[in-house]
This record gives C-alpha cells, structure tokens and sequence, in this order.
C-alpha cells in the first residue's frame, strides 16, 4: 500500500507549501500543448509573468525546466569565449552564476563579498571598464540577503544585467523594467507557491538582439523559444518542444491568484510575516546572520546557538510538528538555519507555529 502523504509545514529555503489554486490546476485534465485552449493558457500565464515580473517584456515566458535551468538560459544566450561577464558573489548562487558564465567560456570577474552582506552595486559597476553582462542575486537564497539591483541597474553603463530573482519573484517588490534588468530568471517553487519545474524568464529586446546567435545549448536558445511565446514576439508559433502543460496550468492559476490579492498585498503580508518572525526569533535570544537592514521577509538565516545539534534540531522538528526547516550552505551548513515564509506559509499562523515547536526542539533535541 502506498503510503499517505506527510502534511508537511514547509519553512525551509526549497520548495514552498502550494496556494491551494495551484494544486488543484495540477489535477485538470491534460490538454495536448498544441490544443487552442492550451494557447490561451499559455498566453494568460505570460501575461501574469510580465506583471510579476514587472516588465512589458515580449519575451517574458515559463522555461521548461527548474531555476538552475533559468540561469543557465540567461548566461548562454549572452556570454560567449572571451566575453567579460561580472559577477556579484555574496553566496551560493552567486558563485554558481560564476560555474555557469565559466563553462560559456566567458572571462569572469568575480566581486566578492562577504556571506551575509548585501552586494555593494558600486563596487560591482566599477570592476570593468567594458563588461558585456553584470550579473547578482537579488534574493540571496544561500544567505538571506536582499541586494539593491536597482542602483546596480542605474550603474551598469552599456553592459546587460543578469538578475537572479528565484526567491524574490511574487513575493516581494520586482520591477524589471524600472530597474534596468535585461534578463532575468526565477523559480516556481518559493513565493509563487508552484511545484517545482518552471523557470520563469524575461529578456528585454535590447539583451535579445545582442544575444549569441547561436549558443551551445539547443534546448535554452531563445531565438528558437521566440516562436513558443507566438504573438507576443509579434511572429507565429514554432513547435520547439512539448509543453509542460499541467505544470503551466497550475502557474496560471497561482499568478492568478497573486494578482488577485494584489502584487502591493502580498508583498505586505510577506514583509509582516518574515519581519515578525525576526523580532520572534531576536526576542527568544537568537541571532539573526543577514545584516541587519537587507534582510528578506522570505527568508530568514539564524545563526545555530553555541552547543546547539543543527541537524537534530531539524529531525526534532520534522518527526514531532512535521515542520522542516533548512540548514546554512556552504561553510555555514551547520551553523546557520534558513527559516523560508514563502507564498502561502507567509502568514501569522506560520510564525507562531515555528516560534512555539523551535524552544522545544532546541531543548529535547
């Protein structure tokens, strides 16, 4: 027999808990990805996309595949052998974006920063003279930490900006256009309350027309997706590859309900929940490890008390209240805990529920 399924409470910095409108578009019947009907889904859910996005961008559309494949799609569409790409590096996905424009064979000018702290947009701008792409995380998944891409948008002269929005997107302020974000990418799991397996991408026709003409991956070059996003691009549609229809349905049904609550709404109830949760934590004598002031309501790193078993701490958690909660990365994988309040779970009844079962797991852990 198979087993249930585990109501899980999850706050950790992967997967969010599902809006309820999401799930229940994952069970619609299946459309073929060619069928008129399925279009129109696909048309709606990029129209929801560029208001999340907040972008008027054409090419704004849901990549078949994770984040990871977002910010693959990003570097290989715009840096080539010996193109100079600047990366921002203030955690993980920072220096994954530094693996990626690597492999593309692009001459990487790494900015390093301090894990914890947020990017310092003038110390970025200033590392090349000539970049083709400046790229940063505006959401530090790894950390916690929210970056000011805007001020880094003002400063990137003629290069294009690469922004990592995968914990940001429909949960807090995102304003591609205003910001001068060229290309971006994201994630369906964390505020957009989606199960994991879409990015969601935007690229301005500026960046698009400076593209390489014809990157090393099939499957992530944008030139040929044109077509799949049809009369957006102002072309016909182009058979690229099989839509992940189900997964579609179920973006369009959660953007529709994002934009129902109302973009300015759900930020709120995030800032009030993640900030809540903060002055719950420092309250109970914890620690917070983001710099103070740049710290995302969506996610938050606490630094594990001394003589405190991170990892059992965790276990105590999920055997006894079916709560999980994720551990740091890197060097900071036993010292740090990411608390995620993401989508749904961002929301007083999540805090109180994280704020009463932590004390006790810390203490019978």
């Amino acid at each position: 027999m198979t087993k249930p399924l585990l109501d899980r409470h999850l706050f950790g910095p992967g997967p969010s808990n599902a809006y309820p409108e999401a799930t229940t578009a994952l069970g619609y019947p299946l459309l073929g990805h060619l069928d008129p009907a399925f279009i129109e889904r696909l048309d709606a859910t990029c129209e929801g996309l560029r208001q999340v996005w907040g972008t008027n961008n054409s090419r704004t559309l849901p990549l078949s595949a994770t984040g990871s494949a977002g910010m693959e799609a990003a570097f290989v569409n715009t840096v080539g052998p010996g193109d100079v790409a600047v990366i921002a590096v203030n955690g993980l996905f920072g220096e994954r974006m530094c693996d990626v424009a690597q492999r593309c064979g692009a001459d990487v000018v790494r900015v390093d920063h301090e894990w914890g702290q947020p990017i310092d947009p003038e110390r970025v701008a200033n590392a090349h003279p000539n970049p083709k792409v400046i790229a940063a995380v505006h959401a530090e998944t790894s950390t916690g930490v929210l970056s000011d891409i805007k001020t880094l948008g003002k400063l990137k002269g003629d290069a294009l900006l690469i922004v990592d929005a995968v914990t940001s997107i429909g949960g807090i302020e995102l304003l591609a256009d205003e910001w001068g974000i060229d290309v971006g990418y994201a994630g369906t799991q964390k505020c957009l309350g989606v199960a994991p397996g879409l990015a969601p991408f935007t690229i301005s026709d500026h960046a698009f027309d400076r593209r390489i003409e014809k990157p090393q991956s099939w499957y992530l070059d944008l030139g040929m997706l044109g077509g799949y996003v049809g009369s957006a691009t102002g072309g016909g549609r182009t058979y690229h590859h099989t839509a992940p229809v189900a997964m579609i349905a179920s973006l369009e049904a959660a953007l529709q309900r994002i934009l129902t609550e109302g973009l300015d709404n759900v930020a709120a109830r995030h800032w009030a929940a993640g900030t809540a949760l903060q002055n719950g934590l420092e309250e109970q004598g914890h620690k917070l490890f983001a710099a103070e002031g740049h710290r995302l309501p969506e996610l938050t790193s606490v630094v594990v008390p001394e003589g405190v078993d991170s990892a059992a701490v965790r276990s105590y958690l999920l055997e006894h209240f079916n709560i999980e909660i994720g551990a740091g990365a890197g060097k900071y994988a036993q010292s740090v805990w990411r608390i995620g309040l993401m989508g749904p779970n961002a929301n007083p009844a999540s805090v109180a529920l994280l704020l009463n079962a932590l004390p006790e797991a810390i203490a019978k852990a």
